[in-house]
This record gives structure tokens, sequence and C-alpha cells, in this order.
């Protein structure tokens, strides 16, 4: 086989079933769907639409699949919207591997990076192997009742816990069964290093590159000073007893448990499973964060790199 020959079979067979999935409340996310297979199936690829996807805006003309069969059936994922739509899907591909792609509809993302102006550029690189590829942790938790078992969930971001009303929660944290301390605060933390941009941002806690072993436990409005964002190794069980406070709750980024007691304990720690990302060619992460952050505004011009 000649060398021409060979690398247009290594482009055509690098990646087979696409999975197409959108934030389809946006406006305009039809066409823009429709585009983005086009660019798919010209390249030889099959294309699947994730079903609510599909349902929600009528799109036809290819297989519906639910996440879990996507993620059977699919070698790469393209996700349209913004970093809430990544989440919910990247959580489910986590678990068979499946690579994704973010395209972002509106303001570029931390996660969804890729503008739509240049998705048909973008999207073309990535299937000839031009890509930069990242893995990001996970977090997986249970809340115990008694000992036992009665919720679970995997989170990107992170977990949340709140008061249901403006009252304090008394919160006991300890690592690999070592106490750390008792928390009283409106609420606390637990973050991945890719929600470290997120929530525990906004609430005073530093950022974590991604390639960081780590967890930010980080409290909300905390009424005592000397509770402070802390950096947790990722290598062990984070568990928080509920101790005290009104209608607690729990959120694992989207997915929230509501009626908690007092005595319950939520345990967490690193998922099995990472999800893969695959960003166009020359990304890195400190130029998201200079993008989103607006740490350029008012700064000298760089010197060319990122």
């Amino acid at each position: 086989m000649s060398q021409a020959l060979w690398c247009n079979f290594c482009m055509i067979s690098r990646f087979r079933h696409a999975a197409l999935v959108g934030k389809y409340q946006a406006q305009g996310m039809r066409p823009l769907l429709e585009e983005i297979a086009h660019v798919l199936t010209r390249r030889g690829l099959e294309v699947s639409v994730e079903a609510a996807t599909a349902q929600n805006t009528g799109i036809t003309g290819y297989t519906a699949l639910s996440a879990d069969e996507l993620g059977r059936h699919c070698d790469i994922a393209i996700v349209v919207g913004g970093d809430g739509t990544m989440l919910g899907i990247a959580r489910h591909l986590a678990r068979f591997g499946v690579p994704v792609v973010g395209i972002n509809q509106g303001r570029l993302g931390f996660i969804t990076d890729v503008p739509v102006a240049g998705v048909a550029r973008a999207l073309n690189a990535v299937l000839n192997g031009d890509y930069e590829e990242e893995t990001r942790a996970m977090l997986e938790g249970h809340v115990l009742r008694g000992g036992e078992p009665i919720y679970d969930a995997v989170a990107m971001n992170d977990v949340v816990l709140r008061s249901g009303a403006t009252a304090m929660l008394e919160l006991r944290v300890a690592v690999d069964g070592q106490f750390v301390a008792n928390f009283r605060a409106d609420g606390l933390i637990l973050a991945s290093p890719t929600g470290s941009t997120a929530y525990a941002l906004s609430a005073g806690g530093p950022i974590l590159h991604p390639s960081v072993a780590g967890w930010l436990l980080v409290p909300i409005a905390s009424h005592m000073l000397s509770n402070r964002p802390i950096v947790l190794p990722d290598s062990g069980e984070v568990t928080i007893d509920i101790v005290s406070g009104r209608e607690p709750s729990v959120n694992f980024d989207m997915q929230s448990l509501a009626s908690l007691l007092h005595g319950d304990r939520i345990s967490v720690r690193r998922s099995a499973h990472r999800v893969r990302f695959l960003h166009p060619p020359g990304w890195n992460y400190y130029a998201t964060l200079r993008r989103k952050l607006h740490w350029n505004e008012g700064a000298l011009p760089h010197d060319g790199h990122g």
C-alpha cells in the first residue's frame, strides 16, 4: 500500500461512528446540528443523535439513541451547547471511554471550547487526528442513612451541600476516617479541578489545574473565620456527616437529593472513570483561563504563545 493510500486509510478509520448531542432548548440548534452532521457524514462517519436532542429539535435522517446506547455504539461524541450540556452527557460517556468534542453556541465555555464559526475546520482537524487530548477526573458519591446507601451519583464538577432555608449547616468532615473539622456555614462544596472554576470559584476557592490530583473543599459563607478552603488529595474517601441544619440537601452537578436528615453521611471518592476531551490543535488550559476570566484586559501584549 502506498504512503498516500495508507494515510487516507488512517484518516477514514480513526473514527467511525459519531454521537451528536445538542442543547435543544437553544434557538437555531437544529440547523447547526444538521450542518455538523453533514461535516461528519461527508467524512464517512455514521451519525447517531441523542434521543432527547432528536425529539426536541425534530432532526431526522439519523438514528436516535439513548445516552447509554451512544456510549456503547459510538467512538466520538460532538456536544453542542454550553458547559451544562457537556456535564450532563460527559458523565454517561466516561463509563464507555468515548472522547467528547465541545462546540459552544454562545460564549465559549471552560469545557466547550470550539466556537461555532470554526466548527467545520476544528472537526476536520480532529477527524484527521490533529487534536489535543486531555482527561478529567470525576467524583462519585453515596448518601448513607443508618449505614445503608439511599442515593448514589457521579459528578464532574462538584458535590454541594446546602441548607434549604437561611440557616446554618454544621457538617463534620473526615478524610479516610481521619477527622478534619466541623464546618459551620451556609453550605459546603467538594469540587474536582474541573469544578474549581464553577461554584467553588464564586465561593472563594482557588483554581486547580486539571492535572492536579486533588479536590477542593470550600465552605459557602462560613460562619467561622477559621473555616477556610482546603485542597485535599483525591486518592482517599471524603465523608461529610450532617450534624445540624434545616432542610439540608445535596447536589451532584445537576442531580439533587433533598430531604436529608441529621446523621446522614455523604461519602465521596474519585470515580474509576475519567472524561476524555479532544480539543482543537494548539489548545491549552491557560489560554482558556485568560479568555474566560478576562486576564488579558489591560495587559501588555503577550508573546504569542497560546
